[in-house]
C-alpha cells in the first residue's frame, strides 16, 4: 500500500510542476545531460546552473540528474571512458579504468571514484569528460523533445479538467 501511495504522490507532484512546457523540458534535458557526465559530486549543480542560465525549470534539472544513479552508474562511466579514449586515441584498457569500474561495481562512495579519476592524471580525466559530454548530449536532445511532448499533453490535461470543472459548475 505504501508503494502506491508513494507513486501517486510522485505523479501528483509531476502533474503539478510549474512552468511553461519549454521550461520543464530544458531543465529535464540539463539535468539528464549532466548526470549522464561522469561529475558525480556536481551534477545537481552544474544542472541547476544551466537551468538558471537558459530560463529552464530547477526542479526537473534536478529530477534529471536521477538519470544517474547506483544501478547504471557502471554503464555510464564505462562508455564515457570508452567513447572520450577512442577519440582521444587513448587505450581503451589499462589498469588504472579496470581500478575505477572494480570501484563503480564493488559500490564504492562516488567521492573515492572521483578521487581515483582525479588521480588518474589529465589524459583519464579528459576521456572521461569527453565521453560523458558526448554520452550527455545523445540522451540529453531526444529527452527534450520527449519531455516537451509528455509535459505539453500534461498541460492540456490539465486546461480541460478546469474547462469540464468550469462547465459543470455552471451548469449546477
Amino acid at each position: 500500500m505504501k508503494l502506491n501511495r508513494l507513486l501517486r504522490y510522485t505523479y501528483l507532484r509531476f502533474v503539478r510542476l510549474r512552468g511553461t512546457s519549454h521550461e520543464l523540458a530544458l531543465g529535464m534535458a540539463f539535468g539528464i545531460f549532466t548526470g549522464s557526465m561522469p561529475i558525480m559530486p556536481f551534477q545537481v549543480a552544474l544542472a541547476v546552473a544551466l537551468a538558471v542560465f537558459f530560463k529552464g525549470s530547477k526542479i526537473t534539472a534536478v529530477l534529471g540528474t536521477w538519470i544517474s544513479n547506483p544501478l547504471n552508474w557502471g554503464f555510464l562511466y564505462f562508455y564515457s571512458y570508452k567513447i572520450g579514449a577512442f577519440l582521444l586515441g587513448l587505450p581503451e584498457r589499462n589498469t588504472m579504468i579496470s581500478s575505477i569500474m572494480e570501484g563503480v561495481r564493488a559500490g564504492e562512495k562516488a567521492i573515492t571514484i572521483v578521487e581515483k579519476i582525479l588521480g588518474a592524471g589529465g589524459f583519464m580525466i579528459a576521456a572521461f569528460l569527453l565521453g560523458g559530454l558526448i554520452l550527455g548530449l545523445l540522451f540529453s536532445i531526444p529527452s527534450y523533445f520527449i519531455f516537451l511532448n509528455i509535459f505539453q499533453y500534461v498541460a492540456s490535461w490539465r486546461k480541460s479538467k478546469r474547462e469540464r470543472r468550469k462547465w459543470h459548475a455552471l451548469a449546477h
